[in-house]
């Protein structure tokens, strides 16, 4: 009797020589295994494997690794030990490795505390003891900062992550010994942000409030395998409400199917049975073997604690028990996940890789074949159809009908994707892949997913019309991510098309309000209200509003919410224009109150800040000029502002405050600090650039300056070109009478007698110099470019210092006032409304270079009043031509 089992063996040894190059090297470096298990049996040749010895920790566990792996294989292919004995033994090393490991790393670091503090979870098939002949161990690490011993200057946080990473080197370190395990860190929350090694707090907070529902899946097997195994027990304590819930609800029916339905289409849809087949992810395979046990258990396991066996089999084995499961589907559900792990053993022992396929080769189908036992690769194929087929049909019933949308499969969708117009399909299919991941935080719930998916159809044909569709798709990936909530935004896209087409139109046509969503998901909440599609209110009753939310607010917080509030008004206004709700130049008037109100909430909320430490400069008051577009109530979505910061105060006077300081001091300090508050990007997204080179001296002046200098310079040393400058000035911020005086000193510099040539020539050599300085962006540059606003703008100013009629900061009141005095002609203002129209749209819709892509030329029409695109070229043309021919005559060179 013993010579047949010895003979056997010997046999089992010859198969593995022969078939599986990796079994061949290793009886070569282990040949006292290889005689071992022959002589005496596979617990004889485990015992040797794992009393090898090492110089080191990280050597000595891998060579215990590699003899154990020909001495499992051994047992395995001579049938000398069972599934279940060849999954614990692999997973009972595992575990001592990793606590080795663990405790090495631990003490290199601190080598005079005893290792504490740090737990190893264990999901998947090491969780659940069954782990696989060439298999990844997925890990959660959890530490205590309260027991983590450490270096006197380490944070607990980043004491961890060094132990973590140190153990993960020794684990998975690739040496002429080969590696221990490959270790897989993904299914802790949300991998792609959080550090390697959790505080365990927090991973209780993760998983008692945001956890997705196949993590639920997931921790079924999940234990503490290593390191400090009283951490990881009460933590796992802590959250098993999480994974076993009493009641039966909708929401968790919803969950199984939906997570039943992706493990089926997303891996399984179009792999037949035969050579290259997937023997994990494949239909009837042994990840549906495995989840069509998890979810018998997650239906009845929160009421019944028997059924919450971490290992299939067992599992099995307890639903059968207990009735929730027929013995007869649980016995051939328990019989074909024994066949699968062996076949997909077999297929690892050839050359000690994680592979879970057939061979699609024919000669290393029969290698496989032949190292299992087989006569032929046909005879093995026989044997596994059956248990595959068994499989697939029990796992069939758990796919109920589903409602219309874009299909799971990835062939099926990529076909529908093309179809709806997508170039691109293969970054299509990435993304749509990603969202179903479950991945991103609006898509955790199944309400959230079922909303999704219903509006997914929608929304991906809306995009595919657009202009470049894959950057639109990254767009609303960007909402997608970093909404935290989505259920809500996804059911009502899917209930008003409308709203869906909006949100399609805004990530087809317009880069800068996808990119505040991006930053700012919750913008999307202004879209549900239709008061965000209300006129915006004037600049006086903004600014009101801003200072009474923000009452007795502590100042970060102020400033924060301010910012929130004029970020959202300014998406509203946007969308407005995008959706043709308003003029685009009732829009620009828009943006300019709404940074108006801006100014004026921030420079009061910084003063009474300032006023805290350095108090008020008696008789003292600072007015915030506004100049360019913002003093002219035209600017565009993507327009600075361009501000000077006027004091006026005693001469001699300081401030009063417990740090007093002088006024230039005073004013100089507060308005930097103003500046900052405006321009200044924070966690709420960037509010404007600011731009104060229009002061006096340019950036080589001070920042603020007193009205007296003001006056001075403006008097005798400004240049015509500041003077056209301040043809556009506004006082925004002072009492009325401060601002009053500012307006009166202003008109009185513009109102001043001028050598009319002078200043046409200044005028003329000006735009000559912009011209060389900056160069239309391209032929549609309907601002730099010839005949464009800029040349309007230097027409206008010119007559107005020449004539000194006109002197309004608003374009279109001067020319009322110029066509009158006929100085210009009356066609001027619908000119200088068609291009303004252009620009405040094309800020929104179009390139740097003002082209808007070919998709958006239609809309951009719309926009601005014209049937369609060549119509609208055909007109802004005309007025070009008419604007130059003005410039021409006004600079003399008619």
């Amino acid at each position: 009797m013993a010579t047949l089992v010895s003979s056997s063996r010997a046999e089992a040894v010859g198969r593995a020589e022969a078939n599986a190059p990796f079994l061949r090297s290793s009886i070569a470096a282990f040949p006292a295994i290889a005689a071992s298990f022959v002589e005496e049996g596979s617990d004889a040749a485990v015992g040797k494997a794992l009393s090898i010895t090492g110089e080191s920790v990280a050597e000595q566990l891998r060579r215990q690794r590699h003899a154990l792996a020909l001495a499992v294989a051994l047992a395995d292919i001579s049938n000398e030990k069972p599934l279940e004995w060849v999954t614990a033994t692999l997973s009972d090393f595992a575990d001592k490795a990793m606590d080795e490991a663990l405790r090495a790393a631990m003490l290199e670091r601190v080598p005079d505390e005893e290792p504490r503090g740090l737990a190893v979870l264990a999901l998947g098939k090491l969780g659940s003891g069954e782990l696989n002949y060439s298999s990844d161990v997925d890990l959660v690490l959890l530490f205590d900062p309260a027991t983590l011993p450490r270096r006197p200057r380490d944070e607990p946080g980043e004491a961890a992550v060094r132990y973590g990473r140190r153990f993960i080197e020794l684990m998975q370190q690739r040496t002429p010994d080969g590696y221990v395990a490959r270790v897989d860190l993904r299914l802790r929350p949300s991998p792609e942000v959080t550090p390697i090694v959790l505080p365990a707090g927090a991973a209780i907070s993760y998983y008692e409030s945001s956890a997705l529902p196949w993590e639920r899946a997931a921790f079924i097997r999940a234990r503490a395998a290593a390191g400090d195994l009283d951490l990881g027990g009460s933590f796992l304590q802590e959250i098993r409400p999480f994974i076993w819930r009493r009641a039966l609800d909708f929401g968790a029916i919803q969950e199984i199917r939906d997570i039943s339905l992706r493990i089926r289409d997303h891996y399984a849809q179009g792999q037949q049975f035969g050579p290259g087949y997937d023997l994990k992810r494949g239909r009837g395979g042994i990840r549906e073997a495995e989840f069509f046990t998890q979810v018998q258990q997650l239906v009845h396991g929160g009421r019944e604690p028997e059924l919450r066996a971490p290992a299939t089999l067992d599992a099995l084995a307890a639903l059968a028990r207990t009735g929730r499961l027929e013995a007869e589907v649980a016995q051939a559900i328990g019989d074909a996940y024994r066949m699968l792990r062996t076949a997909e053993h077999r297929i690892q022992m050839i050359d000690d890789r994680q592979e879970h396929r057939l061979p699609a080769d024919s000669e290393a189908l029969e290698a496989v074949a032949r190292l299992h036992g087989s006569e032929s690769a046909a005879a093995f194929l026989e044997i596994l159809a059956p248990q595959v087929e068994a499989v697939g049909v029990q796992f069939d019933a758990l796919v109920s009908d589903r409602d219309e949308r874009l299909s799971n499969d990835p062939d099926i969708l990529r076909s529908e994707l093309t179809s709806m117009g997508f170039e691109e399909v293969e970054e299509a299919f990435r993304r749509v892949a990603d969202w179903r991941s479950g991945r991103a935080r609006s898509l955790r719930s199944p309400p959230a997913r079922e909303a999704f998916e219903a509006m997914l159809p929608t929304l991906m044909r809306s995009v595919a019309a657009g202009p470049d569709p894959i950057r639109s798709l990254n767009r609303f990936g960007d909402i997608v991510d970093k909404l935290s909530s989505g259920v809500n935004l996804y059911r009502l896209l899917s209930a008003r098309p409308k709203l869906a087409d909006l949100l399609s139109l805004i990530l087809a046509h317009a880069p800068p309000l996808a990119e505040q969503l991006g930053r700012r998901p919750t913008l999307l909440d202004g879209l549900i209200d239709e008061s965000s599609f209300a006129p915006p209110p004037d600049a006086a009753e903004l600014a009101d509003l801003f200072l009474v939310a923000t009452r007795g607010e502590p100042f970060d917080i102020a400033l924060d919410r301010l910012r929130r509030m004029v970020g959202e008004r300014r998406f509203a206004l946007g969308v407005q224009l995008l959706a043709a709700h308003r003029d685009p130049i009732v829009i620009a008037e828009g943006y300019s109150d709404l940074a108006e109100a801006a100014v004026v909430a921030l420079t009061e909320l910084v003063s009474q800040e300032f006023r805290r430490s350095h108090g008020d400069v008696p008789g003292g008051e600072l007015v915030v000029l506004g100049l360019g577009r913002l003093g002219g109530r035209a600017l565009t979505h993507a327009s600075d502002l361009d501000l000077i910061y006027l004091f006026d105060a005693p001469p001699g006077t300081q401030s009063n405050g417990a740090k007093p300081l002088p006024a230039t001091d005073y004013y100089n300090r507060l308005a930097s600090r103003i500046g900052a508050a405006l321009g200044t990007p924070t966690a709420t997204g960037p509010l404007y650039d600011v731009d104060t080179r229009l002061r006096p001296q340019g950036a080589q002046g001070m920042l603020a300056v007193s009205l007296a200098a003001f006056e001075e310079y403006q008097r005798n040393e400004a240049w015509t070109w500041e003077h056209m400058a301040l043809c556009r000035a506004r006082p925004l911020t002072g009492s009325d009478a401060a601002r009053s005086k500012v307006r009166r000193l202003i008109c009185s510099i513009l109102e001043r007698p001028s050598d009319p040539a002078r200043i046409r020539a200044d005028a003329a050599a000006m735009r000559e110099e912009m011209a060389r300085h900056k160069p239309p962006a391209g032929p549609l540059d309907i601002k730099l470019g010839p005949g464009g606003l800029v040349d309007f703008e230097f027409t206008v100013h010119t007559l107005q210092l020449t004539s000194r009629i006109g002197l309004d900061p608003r374009l279109e009141v001067a020319l009322e006032a110029l066509v009158s005095d006929g100085l210009i002609d009356d066609g001027a203002d619908p000119d200088l409304r068609l291009l303004s129209r252009m620009l405040v749209v094309l800020r929104l819709v179009g390139s740097k270079a003002m082209e808007p892509a070919e998709q958006s030329r239609r809309l951009v029409a719309t926009l601005c009043g014209y049937e369609d695109w060549p119509s609208l070229l055909a007109a802004t043309d005309v007025a070009r031509q008419r604007i130059a021919a003005r410039w021409a005559r006004v600079k003399g060179d008619e």
